[in-house]
This record gives structure tokens, C-alpha cells and sequence, in this order.
């Protein structure tokens, strides 16, 4: 997860580094049990006396197949191949399943940090991270972050290191 040690620059340590909020697969695990119970109460339900029940029951197959693809393993996927990782240089985000995307967001370069957390993501520690940089993207916002508070805090401390040029406040 995350950059591996070998893509680090010289003087470079990692901080932190994450996937979004698991809160991102409640949907697809519901989407899971929801498509695999239909399925199974229509393969059930298919009478064995029926000329075409072996078609049937394929086409079931099929259909669930393509939704629990659709469904379930893309976000799931999606989900997995996105990942934040906070160094002391940089803020590194790559996102991708077949294709990969990668932004790297110098310290320096950062002019803001904020977080918005609404009432139900308090409880579950996940937010929207708003990272406002000197670049041409301006200002990114990262949704479900977990830990927002620890991220944002951390994320903060290493722009003010990167402003004053030092290193872990020292």
C-alpha cells in the first residue's frame, strides 16, 4: 500500500499511509448478499419440469455474475488501488485500476489544510480532507479520509516543517 521504499528520495521518511474509509464497501457488501440472495431464490424457484430451466438458471447465473462484477468487485477494487500516503516531502495519491494516476503534492507547495467531517462521519473518525496548493490543480478535496483529525494534524505539522525547512520540528 502506498509508495514503496524504493520510490522514496534520499532524507525522505514515510508518515502515514492509508486507503479511503472502509465506509466505501458498506454499499458493494450489501450489493454482495442482496445479489446472491436473488439469485438464489430464483435459481430455486426455477421449477425442474420447466423445458428451458437449465437456460433459466444460466441466465440467473450470468445476470448475477455480471452484477456482483459490476456491483461489488469494481468498487471494491477501486477502493484497494486507491491509496494516500503521507511522506515528509509529500502528499501522494494514486488512484487506478487498470490505469494508474499519481499526484504528488510537494509540502511546500501547500497553502491550506482543512477538514469537513458531517454528523454521521464524526462517529465513524472519516471525513473530507481540502488540501489547497500552489498548483495548477488549486485546491483537491480527498473524500473519505479515515483517521481525519490524525491526517489532517500530521499533514499540518509537515507543511509548517516544510515552510520553516526543517525537519520533524527539529
Amino acid at each position: 500500500m502506498g509508495l514503496p521504499e524504493h520510490h522514496l528520495t534520499e532524507g525522505e521518511r514515510l508518515v502515514l499511509s492509508f486507503h479511503p474509509h472502509w465506509k466505501r464497501l458498506v454499499l458493494p457488501v450489501l450489493a454482495l448478499v442482496l445479489v446472491v440472495a436473488v439469485a438464489g431464490a430464483a435459481i430455486y424457484f426455477i421449477p425442474g419440469d420447466y423445458t428451458y430451466a437449465a437456460y433459466a438458471r444460466i441466465a440467473v447465473g450470468v445476470v448475477a455474475f455480471v452484477a456482483l462484477t459490476l456491483w461489488t468487485f469494481i468498487p471494491y477494487l477501486r477502493w484497494k488501488t486507491t491509496s494516500y500516503t503521507l511522506t515528509s516531502h509529500r502528499f501522494a495519491i494514486s488512484t487506478g485500476i487498470l490505469n494508474k494516476l499519481e499526484e504528488d503534492i510537494p509540502m511546500a507547495k501547500v497553502n491550506s489544510v482543512s477538514s469537513d467531517q458531517r454528523f454521521f462521519e464524526r462517529f465513524l473518525g472519516c471525513g473530507t480532507l481540502r488540501v489547497e496548493s500552489a498548483s495548477e490543480k488549486g485546491e483537491i478535496d480527498l473524500l473519505d479520509i479515515p483517521k481525519i483529525q490524525l491526517v489532517r494534524q500530521e499533514l499540518f505539522r509537515l507543511v509548517e516543517d516544510a515552510s520553516d525547512g526543517t525537519i520533524d520540528g527539529k
